[in-house]
């Protein structure tokens, strides 16, 4: 049976927004961790082409392969921000 008691009601409501700042402290973090990883293999990525650059013997090859790599890189760097511009601006 439901009661029309309004420190039920008080209650539950509060109990739903702790709930709702504890998802909203998880999505940030997770948002933190996943930026965290993003950045490390972004690093990874200018470390390869750059060890690649400066191994390889035909360097108008691989001057397309770094420059395909660096677009690549920017591109995912672009989606990365926006999909976490919303999260930044509140």
């Amino acid at each position: 049976m439901e009661t029309n008691d309004p420190g039920k009601k008080e209650k539950n409501a509060s109990n739903f927004g702790k709930k709702i700042d504890d998802f909203m402290a998880e999505l940030s973090e997770a948002g933190d961790k996943l930026q965290h990883e993003f950045n490390a293999k972004y690093e990874e990525l200018k470390q390869s082409a750059e060890k690649l650059k400066n191994e390889s013997e035909n360097k108008e090859r691989w001057k397309e392969v770094e420059d395909s790599l660096k677009n690549a890189g920017d591109e995912l760097g672009r989606a990365f921000k926006a999909a976490f511009k919303k999260r930044e601006n509140k």
